[in-house]
């Protein structure tokens, strides 16, 4: 169920990532602030962190479905 569940958020988190590559304005436009005044640095510091976070997760997940099952005989 982790495997799961961290696999999933690591689809997320670079869906996000590939979103502001793609559209750089959504983050305002979601929450109708603008925190670089719209300079774009805020944008790629959320790629950054998101490309970074979906990298964790996916090694996470990697090591969870590697990862022997308990009670399991073979």
């Amino acid at each position: 169920m982790r495997f799961w569940i961290e696999t999933a958020a690591a689809v997320l988190t670079g869906s996000l990532s590939a979103l502001t590559v793609i559209w750089r304005d959504w983050i305002e436009a979601v929450l109708g602030v603008s925190p670089d005044r719209h300079d774009g640095s805020f944008e790629w510091l959320i790629v950054a962190a998101f490309m970074m976070l979906t990298v964790a997760l996916a090694v996470i997940a990697r090591a969870e479905a590697r990862r022997p099952v308990r009670g399991y005989i073979k």
